[in-house]
């Protein structure tokens, strides 16, 4: 199984497909605990200084590693066959790991994102899953072309099939899983 997944700010959609990419699993996953910021670098409230915002990314980050791991262990045992991938929005490989710099532009506008994106690829390969990472303006193009005729049917057929909600965020997720399954991972990503 190849999972797919289409992340915002404290949580995921999930695509599962099979090897013949059809959705065998879609759901919502939880990727931070109930009553944390889900944007620590955008922080709302009172301003932080460098120390504060860089203890408060910690703990948010620690959260965000407890809940998605017991998300993906709920999809996981949910399935009758293994995972064996993880495709993920591709981020900047040179991202920076300071705060600090995280804090100011052009980064500000990204850390947030990037920190889940981060914790959701370490945890999958801590489970053994190949990550690979996608530009999500690009993918369905590329599943397009790999699907050749069969394109609308995939992507565009669990709609009918299962109903709502089957929009942009589920047609991205499951695109990622069709090019995932003809590449290789990217190291480090």
């Amino acid at each position: 199984m190849r999972v797919g997944l289409a992340h915002h700010f404290g949580w995921a959609v999930a695509i599962t497909a099979s090897a013949d990419h059809q959705v065998v699993d879609r759901r919502r996953i939880e990727l931070i605990e109930p009553g944390m910021p889900t944007a620590p670098i955008h922080h709302e409230g009172k301003p932080l200084d460098d120390a504060a915002a860089a203890e408060l990314v910690a703990r948010v980050r620690a959260s965000v590693a407890r809940a998605t791991s017991a998300s993906l262990d709920e999809l996981a045992s949910a399935l009758r066959e293994p995972i064996i991938s993880v495709s993920l929005r591709a981020w900047p490989p040179d991202f920076p790991e300071d705060i600090t710099v995280q804090r100011r532009a052009p980064y500000e506008s990204r850390a947030d994102s990037v920190m889940y994106r981060q914790v959701l690829a370490g945890l999958a390969r801590e489970r053994g899953w190949t990550v690979h990472c996608y530009d999500a303006k690009n993918v369905e193009n590329q599943a397009a072309g790999i699907l050749a005729e069969r394109a609308e049917e995939v992507l565009h057929g669990p709609r009918a099939r299962f109903g709502p909600p089957w929009g942009k965020d589920q047609r991205m997720a499951l695109a990622a899983t069709i090019v995932a399954a003809g590449c290789r991972a990217v190291p480090g990503a």
